[in-house]
């Protein structure tokens, strides 16, 4: 059965609550996640989802920051909300669906702004979050399961708009993507996006600092899609939803897209 899947940091649901309905509408995703909702679980604003037949919603929150949640035209069952590294935050949620696949949907911490845990305690939050991560997979192999969400981290070259200038810029950091491929490594994940798109510059996240962010296309791609290896050859199509960072009032981020068919 094929079922089209999509993940985005909306940057607060309730705030963009209009873009999401847009989304939903234009492209319908069988499964979106989202990331970054900024709410408690009572506060989202599932009425006008349900009526578009989004009739099913795990989530986690918490007031003004982090939150996950996954809607979803399909039955799914929550499987699991870990709390990575101990860090109290509304980080992760994961569901089953009818078909056996799990969906794991992470909100990696963005880790500060200057790449040493000495003098950042927030890059060290990120590195840890990021070696329970791999610890998890490492103890509880996943199988028939997709990874997605905003990791904060652009492990390739073409990930970013310069590798020269971003090399020692959190999200792009030597170490960062070390720790990245880490929990790729346990979990014998696939970038699903790479895999459909294997050459080129790619972004998902454009900074709100750039006056023109389409002109200046200073991006990094921050938000992934990965899968195991027993599902990895059934996908079909990837792609990033650009034209979404200009939406009104828009989320920093765009939507990332996959297709399966299992």
């Amino acid at each position: 059965m094929p079922f089209t899947l999509a993940t985005w940091n909306i940057n607060s649901i309730r705030l963009r609550e209009a873009s999401v309905l847009k989304l939903l509408k234009s492209e319908a995703p069988d499964v979106l996640c989202l990331q970054e909702c900024k709410a408690p679980v009572e506060k989202i604003p599932t009425a006008n989802f349900r009526s578009l037949g989004y009739t099913h919603l795990l989530a986690r929150g918490q007031k003004g920051y982090n939150g996950v949640a996954i809607l979803s035209r399909l039955p799914i069952e929550e499987t699991a909300s870990h709390d990575f590294a101990g860090l109290k935050q509304a980080r992760y949620i994961a569901g089953r669906l009818a078909n056996g696949v799990t969906i794991h949907n992470f909100y990696v911490p963005a880790g500060g702004d200057v790449p040493d845990r000495q003098e950042n305690e927030k890059f060290g939050q990120k590195l840890d979050y990021l070696t329970a991560m791999r610890n998890h997979f490492q103890a509880e192999p996943p199988q028939r399961a997709i990874l997605t969400g905003d990791l904060n981290i652009a492990p390739r070259a073409d990930d970013v708009w310069s590798h020269r200038q971003l090399i020692k810029v959190v999200s792009h950091t030597p170490v960062e993507v070390g720790h990245l491929n880490a929990v790729m490594e346990a979990g014998r994940w696939t970038d699903i996006t790479r895999a459909h798109i294997p050459e080129g510059r790619l972004y998902s996240w454009w900074s709100y600092r750039a006056r023109d962010w389409d002109a200046a296309d200073k991006g990094r791609r921050l938000d992934h899609i990965w899968a195991t290896p027993d599902i990895a050859g059934a996908t079909r199509a990837s792609r990033i939803l650009r034209d979404a960072r200009g939406w009104d009032k828009p989320s920093d981020h765009a939507p990332v897209f996959a297709t399966f068919d299992l």
